[in-house]
């Protein structure tokens, strides 16, 4: 494993382990973002992206375009301006 990514006893600790697929640091990660001001739009954003995976083919181009202007658009509701271009790009092909 990369060095940092387990510690003594070979217990993984990564953000995607214990953060994302580990119900309980899930539930506790997201109660953080959501309980502070600074990263409460992350926390929002997750949610969306997480309910736009699950949403109909038929439902993704209208969901996507509701993401783009909430969260990535300057002056958007709840703009995430910590996002790297790259990130907030709109898909070409």
């Amino acid at each position: 494993a990369p060095p940092g990514h387990t510690q003594d006893g070979g217990q993984e600790t990564s953000f995607r382990w214990q953060c994302v697929e580990q119900p309980i640091g899930k539930l506790l990660f997201r109660r953080f973002l959501e309980g502070a001001p600074q990263f409460a739009a992350a926390g929002a954003l997750w949610s969306e992206i997480e309910a736009f995976e699950q949403c109909e083919d038929t439902e993704r181009e209208e969901s996507a375009k509701r993401l783009r202007s909430r969260f990535f658009t300057p002056g958007g509701s709840e703009h995430c301006g910590f996002l790297s271009a790259t990130a907030t790009a709109t898909p070409t092909g």
